[in-house]
């Protein structure tokens, strides 16, 4: 699947949600368990990414990436957890040694 089509897909997936998308009224509260469940899955979407990386699917790695990307986005935004991302100087250093 050319880059163009997986993206077009992933978007065409995401404007079909977000057009369905409920609002829950009293959403749960986050706590230390539901957290690390998400890392977990944050934690498996970037051992996939190294997986297709190395395979030369990087059409998949990088959408598996994106997706760890997002579920730290989205508890960083909940206030759950705290970090930063690197800045470009640093990551092309770190990316350079790998």
């Amino acid at each position: 699947m050319s880059l163009e089509a997986l993206a077009s897909r992933y978007i065409a997936s995401a404007e079909r949600v977000l057009a369905e998308v409920k609002v829950v009224a009293n959403p749960p509260s986050l706590d230390a368990k539901d957290i690390r469940k998400v890392m977990e899955a944050a934690r498996a979407y970037l051992k996939d990414a190294k997986y297709y990386r190395d395979r030369k699917r990087f059409e998949v790695s990088l959408a598996s990436v994106a997706y760890c990307e997002g579920l730290l986005d989205a508890l960083k935004l909940l206030g759950a957890v705290k970090f930063k991302w690197p800045a470009k100087k640093e990551k092309r250093k770190r990316e350079e040694s790998s």
